[in-house]
């Protein structure tokens, strides 16, 4: 992917690194972080929900465009941008929290509000902080080469706010499309979420594809050949990984771990669930530790560079310019040592030593992996769950290696996973940030004070909607007959409160080889003194419809590792995967992203890049060009449209009357009695209405 621009064309920000604006304003801040609350609250619910977020930088860019406006010669649009960047932390947070924190519950421990808010905060201001000393190299040195879809998209809305006209226009017109046929599946309903469909003949393989036009537009700004190496990964884990387990496992007669149930039994979508996830996941540790490698020589001269401007050997030149400020380094080493003796002294994280340092250590070698892998596929389509993964087995390998084995440290294991799970993932949207305000010339410091002010005010609304949400739902059974539990699982159990009558009681799991014939596993409030289990309970999260299914796998990997019952010969394969496509002479992180996603999701990214493909063809424009508007502009506004839209879904959960079954309020269900709406053949036909639109849309003004 190569800059459109010639070589040794220097590149100018939309505002000049001499003009002066305002930035840093407090209504900026202050609508930002309104924006952060809601939008994090709101993707908490639907990460629980359905395992997944939408970003939120580029549907907060066109609420700030809309928001604030300046009178007179002022430009007011270094404010819209310190909107998006406080506002997007909320989304990255709520992700990285849901993904991880629930699996607490998994693994016997109780969902604390105020354990899960101190993950939060610290995990996204450690992101914030691992970031800053590699803007420099991942937003200047690699500009032209890591596109940053969303943040691109979310500068082009802002510069088309500022514009008016027919930009304007333009991302408008994009914005009610994406809403348009976003509303089809996330408001009406009737239309399917994803369409699928068995290939004749081909027993195991299956064509699936999501109704998701930020998807395609996504894959739009993409570009064909990123678009194209993404769901390459997935066609191989689709055509040929889950054929080949069918064929060879039907015929068992008993379950193949890690599945619990056989393999005759299950459909292609289970088959990849159980075993083509563990796969990816090795594929994309194993890319991302490439891309490490292949980056280190440059994170190591952008390193060098800071400290040479803190002890003076650097010069001062670059420090003049406005655009290039960023953190001072003594604040960046003085802030993350204070985040990380917060971690091994709050008595809450009941941290080690050696649980702070592996913190600091993989947090900011995975913040380097999560923030090249936004550049290259975006944020939508980054692996955070994937990356975790990755985490959690370098975190368990060392445990096992100093001897810390069994249920009793998956507690430790999975709180020094979530605190780098957030701040990996804080970290890819804070370089996101950072590119939009290097489109824009924005002052790096001010958008990273505006990153730390975003994540202060949502993690909050993060912590307390989790906490809420799996409180609704929690029941307790009050058992007929009282049983003693094994003295070992009440021991490492922690108190709770219980709804019933008030009282607190040990929180005890009990697991598979501890649960009896009349007893059956899962969780028990038990009485500590008598030692005698009195309720049954079941917590919302992990039950109903807040299955939290990302945090299921966390628990199942923790104690897979910690208890030897990890599949290493799949993950192996993934390594193999990725070893494979490296020397092939490609880089295999995108491959290895498609791998790890379901085919449904990388689909429709890659026809938004065959559109791309085709509009650059018809209209003549260089192929992937960097500064390639129109389509760009377009696609951008549908991204922030069918965001918008998905946000409002879930916030149709909290409405009164809602319907657990359905994903709307049910007075707007009326597409539901339509016979033709719920077919497969409807929603193909919905996807190629997206992309005929993203096709015209990409046309240029007709000139008279």
């Amino acid at each position: 992917m190569a800059d459109a621009r010639p070589a040794n064309a220097p590149f100018e920000p939309h505002v000049p690194a001499s003009e002066s604006a305002p930035e840093l304003s407090f209504r900026a801040l202050l609508l930002g972080s309104v924006l952060g609350i809601v939008f994090g609250a709101a993707s908490t619910y639907l990460a629980l929900r359905v395992g997944l977020t939408t970003t939120a930088s580029v549907p907060i860019a066109v609420l700030a465009v809309w928001a604030l406006k300046r009178r007179g010669e002022q430009r007011a649009i270094l404010e819209h941008n310190i909107v998006q960047t406080t506002g997007s932390a909320g989304e990255s947070v709520a992700a990285a929290v849901v993904f991880t924190v629930p699996a607490l519950i998994y693994l016997g421990f109780p969902l604390e509000v105020g354990l899960t808010t101190l993950i939060a905060l610290t995990g996204g201001v450690l992101g914030v902080l691992m970031m800053v000393p590699l803007r420099r190299y991942l937003i200047v040195r690699e500009h032209g080469v890591l596109r940053y879809p969303e943040g691109k998209a979310a500068a082009e809305i802002l510069k088309a706010g500022e514009r008016g006209g027919t930009s304007a226009t333009k991302v408008f017109v994009g914005l009610g499309v994406g809403a348009a046929w976003k509303s089809l599946t996330a408001i009406f309903g009737g239309v399917k979420g994803s369409v699928h469909a068995a290939v004749p003949g081909y027993k195991g393989a299956e064509v699936a594809c999501e109704v998701a036009p930020e998807l395609m537009g996504v894959g739009y700004i993409l570009g064909w050949r990123t678009s194209v190496m993404m769901v390459a990964g997935s066609l191989l884990a689709s055509f040929v990984l889950v054929p080949m387990i069918v064929l060879f496992g039907s015929g068992l007669s008993e379950a193949l771990a890690p599945a619990t149930e056989r393999i005759a039994d299950m459909s292609p979508g289970q088959v990849w669930r159980n075993y083509i996830r563990h796969i990816g996941a090795g594929a994309v540790a194993t890319g991302g530790i490439f891309a490490l490698l292949r980056a280190l020589p440059a994170i190591w001269s952008a390193l060098s560079a800071s400290f040479g401007a803190l002890t003076g050997r650097g010069g001062a030149a670059a420090s003049t310019l406005r655009t290039e400020r960023d953190v001072p380094l003594p604040v960046l080493l003085g802030g993350g040592a204070l985040v990380l003796l917060m971690i091994w002294l709050i008595p809450a994280f009941e941290m080690h030593l050696l649980g702070a340092l592996l913190i600091l250590v993989l947090g900011f070698l995975f913040s380097v992996v999560s923030s090249r892998v936004t550049g290259e596929v975006g944020s939508s389509s980054c692996p955070l769950s994937g990356m975790t993964i990755g985490v959690l087995m370098a975190i368990c390998g060392v445990f096992l290696a100093v001897g810390w084995e069994g249920s009793a440290y998956s507690r430790l294991a999975l709180i020094i996973g979530a605190v780098i799970c957030i701040a990996i993932s804080n970290a890819g949207t804070c370089s996101q940030d950072l590119k939009t305000g290097y489109l824009l010339g924005a002052t790096p410091v001010r958008q990273q004070g505006a990153l730390l002010i975003g994540v202060l005010t949502s993690v909050l609304a993060v912590g307390w909607t989790s906490y809420l949400l799996n409180l609704s739902e929690t029941k307790e059974t009050k058992l007929e007959q009282v049983f003693a539990v094994p003295r070992a699982a009440l021991e490492r159990a922690q108190d709770v409160e219980s709804l019933s009558d008030g009282q607190r009681y040990a929180f005890v799991r009990l697991a598979k080889d501890e649960a009896t014939a009349n007893q059956a596993e899962g969780i028990y409030l038990v009485e500590r003194a008598s030692g005698e289990a009195r309720y049954l309970r079941e917590d919302g999260i992990g039950a109903g419809r807040l299955q939290a299914p990302q945090a299921k796998l966390m628990s199942v990997v923790i104690d897979g590792l910690l208890g030897h019952r990890l599949p290493w010969n799949l993950i192996l394969i993934g390594v193999a995967i990725a070893l494979f496509i490296e020397l092939l002479g490609f880089r295999s992180l995108t491959f290895a992203v498609g791998v790890y996603l379901p085919l449904a999701s990388t689909l429709p990214v890659f026809l938004g890049g065959a559109v791309r493909r085709l509009a650059d063809l018809r209209y003549r424009r260089e192929l992937d060009a960097e500064d390639e508007p129109e389509g760009v502009l377009y696609s951008s506004g549908v991204i922030a449209g069918a965001s918008i839209l998905g946000i409002l879904s879930a916030a149709l959960a909290f409405l009164p009357g809602y319907d657990a079954d359905l994903t709307l309020h049910p007075s707007l269900a009326f597409l539901r009695h339509l016979p033709f709406a719920a077919s497969d053949a409807f929603g193909v036909a919905v996807i190629a209405a997206i992309g005929w639109c993203l096709f015209r849309g990409a046309a240029g003004a007709k000139r008279s």
